[in-house]
């Protein structure tokens, strides 16, 4: 199993990598007029393999961890993010599949509002999580390796 202060480090080179991948789209979407199908199609296939590689090393690895602790407030401030976390996952699943191929097409301008209010929700999440529960993570292993920084406080709706 790997050091947490390693899981540390991925988790937020993914952080940095879903800002990417949803600043890309949001480009895309800036415009009135579709964008290239394919680009278009490829980033958001891109996003959703990051975003669930990620959440599956949040549920797997770093939220059990944390639990096993024993530390009461810990524990609370990562059941609450894992409920909360549950939540943003399906709504974001039920966008990605509302919007196939064919109804971006369709309804350009419907996506591109709804694209932004869910890559808000993204965004707030990323920060709320480099903000609270990752320092609480390194706090727990200060003695592990350095850790990466926190990202430079760019966001995903920046």
């Amino acid at each position: 199993m790997m050091p947490l202060s390693r899981e540390m480090q991925r988790l937020r080179a993914e952080h940095a990598a879903l800002v990417t991948l949803s600043r890309i789209i949001l480009g895309m979407t800036a415009s009135p007029s579709d964008p290239d199908p394919d680009a278009l199609a490829s980033a958001r296939g891109q996003l959703r393999e990051a975003l669930v590689r990620h959440l599956k090393c949040e549920d797997w690895i770093l939220y059990p961890r944390l639990m096993a602790t024993g530390d009461a407030e810990l524990m609370r401030i990562t059941r609450e993010f894992e409920i909360e976390m549950g939540s943003l996952a399906a709504d974001f699943v039920a966008y990605d599949e509302k919007w196939t191929r064919d109804r971006v097409a369709a309804d350009w301008a419907g996506f591109r509002r709804e694209t932004k209010i869910v890559f808000d929700l993204l965004a707030m999440r990323v920060e709320r999580e480099e903000r609270e529960l990752y320092p609480l993570a390194d706090t727990l292993y200060a003695t592990a390796a350095p850790l990466l920084p926190v990202m430079d406080g760019s966001t995903i709706s920046s």
